[in-house]
């Protein structure tokens, strides 16, 4: 019974769950808009680049608790996007945003 109401933050949630227990929410909902935020710059940056050669890097999600360490050219974040998907090409983002 104690064990259920024990806060967030306390050593044997941060035992039974590691870095998780400190992460709420609001840190989760932060997270996602950094993530969604940086594809959209990468997006505009893709579309308005004169040349297919100059294209940016996709961006990199921010890393959440419970996701592997990337390896060297590897994204974080392995189970919310297939990593292994082609970027897609300026002249297909621009078709999708009109």
């Amino acid at each position: 019974m104690l064990i259920k109401h024990l806060p967030r933050d306390s050593a044997l949630n941060r035992e039974l769950h590691g870095e998780a227990a400190e992460w709420s929410v609001t840190d989760h909902l932060l997270a996602a808009v950094v993530d969604h935020l940086a594809a959209a710059n990468w997006m505009f940056a893709c579309v308005n680049t004169a040349e297919e050669g100059d294209l940016p890097d996709p961006p990199v999600p921010v890393p959440r608790p419970g996701d592997d360490a990337p390896t060297e050219g590897q994204e974080s974040g392995a189970g919310r996007e297939d990593s292994t998907a082609a970027a897609p090409s300026p002249a297909q983002l621009a078709r999708f945003f009109g």
